[in-house]
């Protein structure tokens, strides 16, 4: 498997015309620290790109940025959160009717909590998309969709994260979480940066787990990565055979 890293939101990024899309089994999009609605050259290009993907069969998977990304570019629209920003972990998302029955949640449990970090939120999605989980901070956690030729499966959590990512957004974002009341002081704020640290390396830690009121679905890799792996496993390799390339 080859896997092509770009940053679409840079100068110069070299990203690859509508034709070259067609050398790509998936598009996976992650996160950024773009307002989408704030516009500019750094966000209509990645658009545009996207809105070319939709024009060609290649699926598409999005967490987070990418969510709101893919949301834009088929005409949904995105706001800044009323709840203000969701931090750490996302609490009680659960699957709606139509989720319990999607393939990107076979194997995840109904109700789970999940990484997060995003102060935005879907607020209107495109024509036709499925809802697929919701939970009482973000309507939209996760949604699936059909744009042009590219099936679009989004989240708005991070599957993808393993705990020192986590930490290391909680270092980036210093001190403002202070200010914004997620900790009472800076050493509240450093004992939760220093436990995200402890679980990358012990993520078996019970104390740890009870402590911040998580399970499984956090802390098995194989259960908080769920969601991408479906999405290769329904999406990315029926459409690589499909393709004839193995």
């Amino acid at each position: 498997m080859t896997v092509d890293i770009c940053y679409p939101a840079d100068p110069g990024a070299g990203l690859p015309d509508v034709g070259g899309l067609d050398g790509y089994d998936g598009i996976a999009i992650t996160g950024s620290s773009l307002n989408i609605y704030h516009g500019g050259i750094a966000i209509s290009q990645q658009i545009d790109l996207m809105r070319a993907a939709f024009t060609r069969d290649v699926p598409i998977f999005g967490s987070c940025w990418g969510l709101q990304l893919l949301t834009v570019a088929a005409g949904g629209a995105v706001r800044r959160n009323p709840n203000g920003r969701e931090l750490g972990f996302g609490r009680r998302i659960r699957t709606t009717a139509a989720g319990a029955q999607h393939p990107m949640f076979v194997g995840k449990p109904a109700v789970f909590e999940a990484m997060t970090v995003h102060l935005d939120e879907v607020e209107t999605l495109p024509i036709d998309a499925q809802l697929l989980a919701t939970n009482d901070h973000s309507e939209v956690q996760a949604a699936a969709f059909q744009a042009g030729r590219a099936s679009c499966w989004g989240v708005q959590y991070h599957p993808e994260y393993p705990f020192r990512e986590m930490a290391a957004i909680f270092r980036r974002l210093r001190p403002s979480l202070v200010a914004e009341g997620f900790f009472l002081d800076e050493d509240e704020e450093a004992a939760f940066i220093a436990d995200l640290e402890h679980f990358e390396r012990e993520p078996g830690n019970t104390a740890l787990a009870w402590r911040h009121g998580i399970d499984g679905a956090v802390i098995a890799k194989d259960v908080r990565t769920r969601e991408i792996a479906n999405w290769i496993e329904q999406q990315v390799v029926p459409g690589r055979a499909r393709r004839h390339r193995g």
